[in-house]
């Protein structure tokens, strides 16, 4: 009986074992899940919205390896990412903090905000105005902003907020110039974002720093539930927002 009983518990460990490893491969070179803690890229993603990102997309790093393993310098296999993507990467000024923003200035791009409006390689990006988004918390504030659909020169399109109220520095900036093998975010709330306008915090991201390109919302709920509130959990949880594709 003593044996039958070890047998079964080294069976069960070498499963949760087997189980550990397959994750860590999964998560290492398919997909990753992360989660939105801030409202930097709202109305695209949401805070408490879950997500998958694809690990693969722009080839590998040191930062696509657990706890950013230093094994290996530069990138293998890898592929430019497009402008307009929705990138996570690791924040230059410490390499750990994982950020999720657009991707909106390539390598030798030139890069100027001027009175709100992004400029790229001198030229206005085109913008059309969509009407008012409110954003809500589950507090019950609110907090109106103007929605504009923004479409970069490579013709992909997404939806910005502007707070209308008076311009602040990261509205009106410096001419930037994107260096090689480097790219520059922006965040879809543009009042709202702490990015690639802010050199001293993120500025220029290496492209060794990219983990992976946004995918997919597969979870997403609005914050007015607990954990251990479950019987709130029902109306707390976005359905609507549930594997939906992230442009």
């Amino acid at each position: 009986m003593s044996r039958k009983k070890t047998g079964g518990i080294g069976e069960t460990i070498k499963t949760i074992v087997y189980a550990v490893l397959i994750a860590l491969v999964v998560r290492t070179v398919a997909f990753e899940p992360f989660n939105i803690p801030s409202k930097s890229m709202v109305p695209t993603l949401l805070v408490g919205d879950y997500l998958f990102v694809s690990k693969y997309s722009y080839g590998y790093s040191r930062h696509s390896l657990p706890l950013s393993l230093h094994l290996f310098d530069g990138r293998i296999f890898e592929q430019t990412p497009e402008r307009g993507d929705v990138v996570v990467f690791k924040v230059p000024s410490d390499n750990r903090t994982d950020y999720i923003k657009r991707l909106v200035g390539l390598p030798g791009d030139h890069i100027q905000i001027v009175h709100r409006v992004l400029y790229i390689n001198g030229k206005p990006v085109e913008r059309k105005q969509v009407g008012d988004y409110t954003d809500r918390d589950p507090r019950g504030g609110s907090q109106i902003y103007t929605q504009y659909v923004e479409t970069l020169p490579n013709g992909r399109s997404h939806l910005i907020l502007e707070y209308p109220g008076s311009e602040s520095q990261a509205d009106n900036t410096p001419e930037y110039v994107v260096p090689d093998h480097h790219y520059f975010m922006m965040g879809d709330n543009r009042d709202n974002s702490q990015d690639s306008r802010y050199l001293s915090v993120v500025g220029y991201v290496p492209a060794e720093n990219l983990v992976g390109r946004a995918e997919i919302i597969f979870f997403s709920t609005d914050g007015s539930a607990a954990l251990w509130e479950l019987w709130k959990w029902p109306w707390a949880i976005r359905w609507d927002r549930f594997f939906s594709l992230i442009h």
